[in-house]
């Protein structure tokens, strides 16, 4: 037991007595209380205060000398007292005992005591100065009290010595296991680590003091995970305890955990944790074609860009590390197909790349390489790291339509073309073996207004009226292809016409407002600046040229200047504008557009006279007319003279209607024999000819010759008509003579007209029994003539024999009437 004593500042000094409880009474409390607590001979040795083995030494020392020592007064330290924690006994724990050296033991003095826990933990017998515990104290909770005790006297409650303050430590005992505070745990190691790896490390905690004792002095263990994985005992450290862990064989492993304090010996507190460990993949397997050998067919009829097949690589790795690439190594098909990746199922898709044409080639084969991007350097001796795959590839025939040359055509023409202008030929043509012919067509609704056709058979297109490039510049249409004896399919194509520009348009003023001027404007200024448009497209530096029209170009009221930027400034010249004078100038202005071949147009500028105050600001530009002396004013006398005007014209267009007469197309006067006989050459041949007779060998017999005499001009010197000529007697039959005779006198006369009678008069027919009926070149006397012949002509002539028999028996039936 120790009994230290403390003086302060000189004042008396408090002894304080530290009472442990019986060696008995303590071992019973650890043997009864917690498996694991440390022996009370253990604690109480470790933890005796250093003052009673000091003193015990001071009192043998004076003891062997033989001499009388009085105890000198010192200062010993006593400031700490110890409790064991979670004693569970019946009576309060007695920590320890103060006396002071005033304490004569009559009872005058009073002990008190305060700070953490006094009055409720730890209480003070006020007589005694014993301090018991009265509640379980828990090292956990809390590791220490400071607590302050003072003497007083019992009476008046003076202090007596000054307040000492020590603290009172909780003894700690193994009553904590150890935790894993961040469990279950999740790692992650590669697959194929090598022996030894590093998983991760796992630490438990300790409540109970590591200071005192192996009350947390842990030690780890694996209860479950073996043979795959060990773990460090002093570290927590989890490492691979197998080689070539594979992870498509097992990827997760469940291992467990512990921690045992009092380093690890019987009798110690121990806590477990879960550790899920995940293989993770790395490249360590090659990828594999299921088959060696890939069947897929292709229609011809297939568009570039359409899906053949596809095929896949087996790789069971993952990710990045599984990832597979494709590429076409060889074969007699890489010109007509090509190889894509699909990125969500990883496939190699087979695509068409050109059209096949079953009757051209019927079959094709590739060969496919399947290969890993990402190869880990250290798993290169597990390679090659890719496969390949052969695929034969057939055609299948199918009825195709036609195919244009071209996918699309672009043609131009120049407007104003005329229809029938050939703009472009599309051309298509049958690709099965029947090579059948194509017939072309314009689908009416590419060409509404149908401003073109094509030829069906040679596919040539050409215009059907003239274009107009300003009203549509290009025409966009579609031209139809079709396999005559085929399936009738039929195949479109794009054709784009451009129509070319030519200068057809005459510029005009890019605006048509009025230009308003002053009376009071000063000569030289420009009262408008004026531009020009034109709706054909302008060349590069093409600009558009004004100049005064000629009737005005020496006119003293304005002048023009060219800007040379297809821009031109109107100035005035003079000054003295009146509004009652002349109120608006018509100034015509004539526009180039220096275009091939150049256009140019005559535009007038309006310029209206304003009256305007000394700013030049306009005030009024209405009209104000005045009563001349007639009384009226000039646009009055200007509208009656134009409705005057009109008014006869209209009178004199009926009046020429009215009188407007039609002349009759034939002549019908009975006595115009010779246009009668016309009409009836007009009827036929003859007898002997019915067929279509040549009526130009007749009129000019000398034209089979080579002889053309010129008969359209009337020639200079007039030649009398020869007296001499011979004709036939009446009664002759020879028509071919006489013919042939009148012609020659015709021909030979230069004052015969272009036609002649004669030369019009139809051939009657050879070996007629009629002789000609033409009475041109009879005796001008009617007493002359003999018809007696026609009485044997046959019934034909019977009419005529009647007709003119009859007349010549009247004719002298009046004879013998005047004679008589």
């Amino acid at each position: 037991m120790a009994i230290p004593t403390m003086k302060r500042n000189g004042l008396g000094p408090l002894r304080a007595f530290l009472v442990l409880v019986g060696v008995s009474a303590l071992c019973s409390v650890a043997l009864g209380t917690r498996k694991g607590n440390a022996s009370l001979d253990q604690r109480g040795h470790r933890h005796r205060h250093p003052g009673h083995l000091s003193l015990h030494r001071h009192r043998q020392r004076a003891g062997k000398e033989g001499q009388v020592l009085h105890r000198s007064k010192r200062g010993w330290v006593w400031n700490q007292f110890f409790v064991i924690e979670e004693y569970t006994g019946p009576d309060p724990v007695l920590v320890g005992r103060l006396h002071s050296d005033v304490d004569s033991g009559i009872g005058n003095i009073k002990y008190i005591l305060s700070g953490e826990g006094a009055g409720t933990i730890f209480v003070i017998d006020d007589k005694t100065g014993n301090i018991h515990a009265t509640k379980t104290l828990d090292r956990e909770e809390q590791a220490q009290y400071t607590l302050t005790a003072q003497a007083v006297d019992r009476d008046t409650n003076k202090p007596l010595e000054p307040p000492s303050e020590f603290i009172v430590k909780v003894q700690d005992i193994n009553d904590n296991p150890p935790e894993f505070l961040h469990g279950p745990y999740y790692a992650r190691v590669p697959e194929m680590s090598n022996v030894g790896t590093s998983v991760m490390q796992v630490t438990a905690t300790d409540a109970d003091d590591p200071t005192y004792g192996n009350s947390a002095r842990l030690v780890y263990s694996i209860l479950q995970g073996q043979p795959y994985f060990s773990v460090e005992p002093q570290t927590g450290i989890i490492r691979t305890a197998l080689p070539n862990m594979d992870r498509e064989a097992r990827q997760e492993y469940d291992v467990v955990i512990q921690a045992k304090d009092m380093g690890g010996h019987m009798g110690g507190l121990s806590g477990t944790t879960e550790v899920k460990i995940t293989l993770t993949d790395v490249n360590d397997n090659p990828p594999k074609f299921p088959q060696s050998v890939y069947s897929m067919s292709v229609s011809e009829d297939k568009v570039p860009g359409e899906e053949v097949g596809r095929l896949k690589a087996k790789d069971p790795d993952l990710g990045d590390n599984g990832m597979v690439n494709y590429r076409l190594l060889d074969g007699d098909g890489l010109a007509m197909f090509e190889l894509r990746t699909d990125s969500e199922t990883r496939e190699a898709v087979i695509k068409l790349k050109k059209p096949v044409d079953f009757e051209t080639k019927r079959s094709y084969t590739l060969k496919v390489e399947g290969s890993n991007p990402h190869v880990d350097p250290q798993y290169l001796a597990w390679g090659p790291y890719k496969d390949e795959a052969t695929i034969k590839i057939s055609v299948e025939d199918a009825d195709e339509p036609p195919v244009f040359v071209d996918p699309s055509y672009t043609f131009e023409v120049e407007e104003n073309a005329p229809e029938g202008t050939l703009v472009g030929r599309v051309h298509a043509k049958d690709t099965d073996v029947a090579n059948n012919p194509v017939r072309y067509m314009i689908p009416l609704y590419t060409d509404i207004e149908q401003f073109f056709s094509i030829n069906a058979e040679d596919g040539k297109i050409t215009t059907t009226r003239p274009l107009d490039r300003e009203a549509q510049p290009w025409h966009n249409i579609s031209v139809s292809a079709t396999e005559i004896g085929g399936h009738h399919q039929d195949t479109k194509v794009r054709v784009n016409i451009k129509v070319k520009d030519v200068n057809d348009n005459s510029p005009e003023f890019a605006t048509n407002n009025e230009v308003l001027m002053c009376e009071n404007v000063a000569p030289g200024k420009v009262i408008e600046t004026v531009s020009a448009v034109d709706k054909d497209e302008m060349a590069h530096r093409q600009h558009f040229t004004f100049s005064l029209a000629p009737e005005v170009t020496h006119n003293h009221n304005f002048s023009l200047k060219d800007n040379r930027d297809s821009t031109a400034s109107i100035y005035v010249l003079r000054k003295g504008f009146s509004r009652l004078t002349q109120d608006v100038y018509y100034l015509p202005i004539e526009i180039n557009d220096n275009g091939f071949p150049a256009m140019s147009s005559t535009n007038t500028l309006t310029i209206r006279v304003c009256s305007c105050d000394s700013r030049d600001t306009i005030l009024s530009c209405n009209v104000e007319p005045y009563v001349l002396p007639a009384g009226l004013s000039t646009g009055a006398l200007i509208a009656i003279l134009a409705c005057i005007v009109i008014l006869l014209a209209i009178v004199v267009l009926f009046v020429a209607l009215r009188r407007q007469k039609k002349e009759p197309l034939i002549v019908f006067e009975e006595e115009d024999i010779r246009e009668n006989i016309i009409t009836y050459d007009d009827e036929g041949g003859g007898e002997e000819d019915t067929e279509a007779f040549d009526i130009a060998t007749l009129q000019n017999p000398d034209g089979a010759n080579g002889f053309l005499p010129r008969k359209d001009i009337k020639p200079e010197l007039q030649y009398p008509m020869r007296p001499g000529a011979g004709r036939p007697a009446a009664n002759s039959v020879d028509v071919d003579d006489f013919i042939k005779t009148r012609i020659a006198e015709a021909d030979s006369d230069p004052t015969a007209p272009p036609y002649d009678s004669i030369q019009i008069y139809g051939y009657e027919g050879r070996g007629s029994l009629a002789g000609s009926l033409s009475s041109l070149e009879s005796v001008t006397t009617e007493s002359d003539l003999d018809y007696d012949y026609l009485q044997s002509w046959g019934p034909r002539f019977k009419k005529l024999a009647d007709l003119y028999g009859t007349k010549d028996c009247f004719i002298n039936d009046g004879d013998d009437g005047e004679d008589s």
